[in-house]
């Protein structure tokens, strides 16, 4: 494919953002711009971040700092838990999981991505033809503000990773940080100063994956 030229600039940055997005794993706790642009970046994906029939289903907390350490002690002493019931082994926390969970704990901040299903009882009522579809339709607005947020850290010179633990550290979050309990924990995003490269990212060829019609 030749060069592309779009009428709008902005289309190759953005672009260039979604090509460059990676996962990083090793963080450093620290943050290249300071706490109110993060702060501003997260509500941004709150308010604008699109959702079916405007439910505005997502709900977002922004843990900086030793709040963000919180979070992953809380996941390591649940899986110590696990570990001592019998239902991990030992080997392989000591080994594996707990180095992963240190690593997150390196890191500057945490988004916790939550999604409040109870909202949506009026609308099902309401459209009760699409009642089925409007818990999807609320993980797929969850998912793109979790993209969003991605993008944007990224832009700004952090890494970041996408985890999801729960639902084992669900009860911990909420009452740590006493949240509602129609809140349901979807995913974390953890971010910091990337200390290393990010691995060999390889593509599944576009056939098959990609069709187009009328070009």
């Amino acid at each position: 494919m030749g060069s592309i030229e779009f009428k709008n600039p902005a289309t190759t940055t953005l672009l260039e953002l979604v090509k460059s997005r990676r996962t990083y794993y090793n963080l450093k706790a620290e943050s290249p711009i300071s706490d109110d642009a993060i702060d501003h970046i997260v509500q941004d994906s709150v308010l604008h971040v699109p959702s079916s029939f405007n439910t505005q289903t997502s709900r977002v907390v922004l843990l900086l700092k030793e709040e963000h350490k919180k979070l992953w002690d809380i996941a390591i002493k649940v899986m110590e838990g696990l570990v001592a019931a019998g239902q991990v082994p030992k080997e392989m926390f000591e080994n594996s999981t707990k180095p992963k969970l240190e690593g997150f704990k390196a890191g500057y901040g945490t988004v916790l991505f939550f999604v409040d299903y109870e909202s949506l009882a009026a609308i099902k009522e309401k459209f009760a033809i699409y009642a089925a579809k409007f818990d999807p339709f609320a993980l797929e607005s969850n998912a793109m503000s979790q993209y969003f947020v991605w993008l944007a850290l990224e832009s700004e010179g952090f890494g970041a990773n996408l985890q999801h633990y729960s639902p084992l550290i669900d009860e911990d979050v909420r009452k740590t940080w006493n949240l509602p309990e129609s809140w349901k924990l979807d995913a974390q995003m953890v971010f910091g100063v990337p200390a290393s490269e990010p691995g060999e990212k390889t593509f599944a060829p576009l056939e098959g994956r990609y069709k187009v019609f009328g070009k």
